[in-house]
C-alpha cells in the first residue's frame, strides 16, 4: 500500500473541522509512512485563557498512550537481561503474588491485579508494591482479563527497576528515547516544563453515567471503580497539570510528549526505522495474546504485550476499527482523546494528542474520523 495525497488532506480536513465545529482547544496530529514524515499540523491554544499558542514545541500530557511506550521499556530492559516475555514474574519480583503468571500476561491484562485491597497512594510507590504483593487476584491467568488503567503502571515501573536498578522512565529515557530524539518523557524534567500544554476537563453529560462503563465507573464497589481508584490519588484532570505529576514518571498515564515522538515511536515498532526496540520487542507489541470480554471496560478488547488490537469476531471480522482496517494493527488511547497507532501492513503510524478532553476511555470522533479519513 503506498500513501495517497487525498488520504492525507482528508485527515488534515477533518482535524481543521474539528477546531472550526467548536470540538478543539489545542491539537496535533502527525502521520508517518516508512520512515518519512507525511503530515504533521498542529493548530489552537495551550490554555483554557487562549493565551498561549499551541507551536511546534508544545507537548502534554498523554494519559493511558503512556501504556504502549512504557510496555516497549519493560521489554526492552527483560532482554538486557536474557529474559522476555515469557519469563515468569518472580524470576525478577520475588513477592509477585501470582508464581505463575509471565510478563506477557502481565503485559495483557491477564493477571487480575487491576484493583487494590490494600490503601496505597500514587505518590508511595513502595506502599503500592506492598498492596499489590498482598492483593488476592479478582482473576487467574486463563479465566479473564481485565484492564489495569492505573497498577499496569507499577506492575512494570517495580520489574524495570528490579531488572536495572532504575526507576522504568529513567531506562526509557536513557536507552531508548534519548539516542532516537523522542519528545516524549516518562518523568518530565523541570527544563521542559514551560512547553506543557493544560488540560481542560470534559463535562458529563447526565445520560453518559447512565449506562455501560460510565454507569459502572460511578457505582461504588463495582470492578471498573475500583480499578479506576486503584491506587489512590491523581484522579481529577486538573492534578495532571502540576508540574509534580509530569516529573513523577507513572508509567500508565504520566508520559508527557508530542504527537510526532508517539508517531515516531511506533515507527520503531513496526521496524520501520532503526531503533532499540529489537524484532523480538517489536513482535512482543505486536502479537495478539489474548481478546474476551474485558471485566474493567466492560467490552470486547483484545491485548498485545502493552497494547490494544481491534477485537475480531468468530468469522475473523474486526469488531470495530479503531486502529484502521488492517488486523494487525495495533496501538494505545489515553483517556480523555489521545490516540496513537501503528499498522505494518502499510506501514503507517498515526498520532494525536490534545488538550480539550472529552468524557472516554476508547478514542473519540475527533480521532476516529481522522483514522477513517487516512484508510479511505
Amino acid at each position: 500500500m503506498s500513501i495517497s495525497l487525498a488520504s492525507i488532506a482528508a485527515v488534515e480536513q477533518v482535524f481543521e473541522q474539528n477546531f472550526a465545529d467548536g470540538r478543539e482547544l489545542g491539537a496535533e496530529v502527525v502521520v508517518y509512512w516508512r520512515g518519512e514524515e507525511v503530515l504533521r499540523r498542529h493548530l489552537g491554544y495551550r490554555d483554557r485563557e487562549k493565551s498561549r499558542i499551541w507551536t511546534a514545541d508544545t507537548i502534554v500530557p498523554v494519559y493511558s498512550a503512556t501504556k504502549a511506550p512504557a510496555s516497549a521499556t519493560l521489554l526492552h530492559a527483560l532482554e538486557s537481561r536474557g529474559l522476555n516475555e515469557k519469563t515468569p514474574v518472580r524470576e525478577v519480583w520475588s513477592g509477585f503474588p501470582l508464581a505463575e503468571v509471565r510478563f506477557a500476561d502481565m503485559l495483557s491484562h491477564q493477571c487480575g491485579l487491576a484493583a487494590l485491597d490494600q490503601a496505597s497512594k500514587v505518590w508511595d510507590h513502595a506502599t503500592v508494591v506492598a498492596a499489590i504483593e498482598n492483593q488476592v487476584p479478582a482473576w487467574r491467568p486463563g479465566s479473564g482479563l481485565g484492564y489495569h488503567p492505573r497498577t499496569f503502571g507499577f506492575l512494570l515501573d517495580e520489574s524495570v527497576r528490579r531488572l536495572t536498578g532504575q526507576p522504568l522512565g529513567a531506562w526509557w529515557r536513557r536507552e531508548i528515547a534519548a539516542p532516537m530524539n523522542w519528545d516524549f518523557w516518562m518523568g518530565l524534567p523541570e527544563s521542559e516544563w514551560s512547553r506543557v500544554a493544560s488540560l481542560v476537563p470534559g463535562r458529563a453529560e447526565k445520560s453518559d453515567t447512565e449506562k455501560g462503563f460510565y454507569r459502572d465507573f460511578m457505582t461504588e464497589g463495582t470492578m471498573t471503580r475500583r480499578a479506576f481508584l486503584s491506587p489512590r490519588g491523581l484522579h481529577a484532570v486538573q492534578e495532571m497539570n502540576d508540574p509534580k505529576a509530569w516529573a513523577a514518571g507513572f508509567p500508565a498515564m504520566g508520559g508527557v510528549g508530542s504527537a510526532r515522538a508517539l508517531a515516531q515511536f511506533y515507527q520503531a515498532a513496526m521496524g520501520c526505522i532503526p531503533s532499540p526496540l529489537t524484532a523480538a520487542v517489536q513482535q512482543a507489541l505486536q502479537q495478539r495474546q489474548v481478546q474476551g470480554e474485558d471485566q474493567v471496560l466492560l467490552q470486547t478488547m483484545s491485548y498485545s504485550c502493552g497494547c490494544q488490537l481491534d477485537p475480531i469476531d468468530a468469522s475473523g471480522a474486526k469488531l470495530r476499527q479503531t486502529y484502521g482496517p488492517d488486523h494487525a494493527a495495533f496501538g494505545h488511547p489515553g483517556a480523555g482523546g489521545s490516540h496513537a497507532f501503528g499498522d505494518p501492513a502499510s506501514g503507517l503510524s498515526f498520532a494525536y494528542v490534545m488538550n480539550q478532553m472529552e468524557l472516554s476511555v476508547m478514542p473519540g470522533a475527533r480521532s476516529t474520523e481522522m483514522v477513517r479519513a487516512l484508510f479511505s
